[in-house]
């Protein structure tokens, strides 16, 4: 065998035992439309929880801005009564001074036209009357201090609050950019194409024919009908899942707030064969929530990207059932 040739066959059988001897190279796929449906799901009931919790504290800040107004509302009489008393006891003390208070009592008690009992009695009275108003000036001035004591804790409580709504707020936008990306990659588009708008003169779809506050929440739900999910929203343009069914109920007069867990809290628990029209379906973990609309099913905001739509209630475990108050 000449050279070249064995130089030839010994790079060959060189060349086939380090592809033989490589590590093998893995190769990734793109994900299938499949496989980022169910990480979209998947990320979209994370979302939610969250979202929820966005909602959850501010309901909370709502409530303690009230209880801040009414605190200061009754903070400020109570300054004018303390500043009042205040100088009702400088008052006092003052006169006390230039009359003397031991010459007071010992007018009273010298001899004259009333009698020494009643002399006394004059005396008695003074000083209660006196003790009197200093008693209720430390009482208001107990008062006032408390009063502002729970005004201060109130405050600190909101603003802990708002600092908070601040961090979830920049961890959903976030977590909101990843699940728009994987839309776009599973379907073409971020979010979903909304439908033809009906006139408003037009009547809400199918909605049944139901009656009383029922009737209106469960008409307005139908009128949400194609509305995109916004999250923190309430209407009219778009609504997260606790947002419709509290704007649902809004339009029927009754005030629910804006949080699945407290919406829970509120209603009444009911069984599902007691269902009709109106009521609540919340979902395990408390994360999502819909409203029956009959037939066993529901309209709800369903997850970012998504339009409000009506379906079968059984889209996932279900904690319970509530009905409005």
């Amino acid at each position: 065998m000449s050279s070249s040739r064995l130089l030839m066959r010994t790079l060959v059988v060189a060349g086939l035992s380090a592809v033989l001897i490589a590590p093998a190279v893995e190769v990734r796929a793109e994900p299938s439309v499949t496989e980022l449906t169910a990480r979209i799901e998947k990320s979209s009931t994370e979302l939610e929880r969250i979202v929820e919790s966005y909602n959850k504290l501010n309901e909370e800040i709502k409530a303690n801005k009230a209880t801040a107004a009414s605190l200061q509302a009754r903070i400020g009489p109570l300054e004018a009564q303390t500043a009042q008393s205040r100088a009702d006891v400088g008052e006092l003390a003052s006169t006390a001074y230039k009359t003397g208070g031991l010459r007071t009592a010992r007018a009273l008690l010298e001899p004259g036209s009333a009698s020494l009992t009643d002399r006394l009695g004059t005396l008695d009275h003074l000083t209660r009357q006196r003790q009197a108003r200093i008693s209720g000036f430390t009482t208001q001035q107990r008062q006032l201090l408390a009063e502002k004591s729970r005004l201060d804790a109130t405050l600190a409580r909101e603003a802990a609050q708002a600092r908070s709504m601040t961090n979830t707020k920049k961890r959903i936008e976030k977590d909101l950019s990843r699940l728009y990306e994987m839309r776009r990659q599973a379907y073409g588009r971020a979010t979903e194409e909304a439908p033809k708008r009906r006139p408003k003169s037009a009547p809400a779809d199918d909605a049944p024919a139901v009656s009383g506050q029922a009737g209106v929440a469960v008409r307005y739900a139908y009128g949400a009908l194609g509305k995109p999910y916004v999250w923190g929203a309430d209407g009219p343009n778009g609504y997260d899942c606790s947002g419709l069914t509290s704007a649902a109920w809004r339009a029927a007069g009754r005030s629910l707030p804006h949080n699945t867990r407290m919406q829970w809290g509120v209603v009444s628990h009911i069984s599902r064969g007691e269902l009709r029209p109106g009521d609540l379906v919340f979902y395990s973990g408390l994360g999502h929530m819909g409203i029956y609309v009959g037939g066993g099913q529901i309209i709800d905001a369903p997850s970012a990207g998504r339009n409000v739509l009506k379906r079968d209630m059984d889209i996932m475990p279900i904690q319970g059932y509530g009905r409005v108050r």
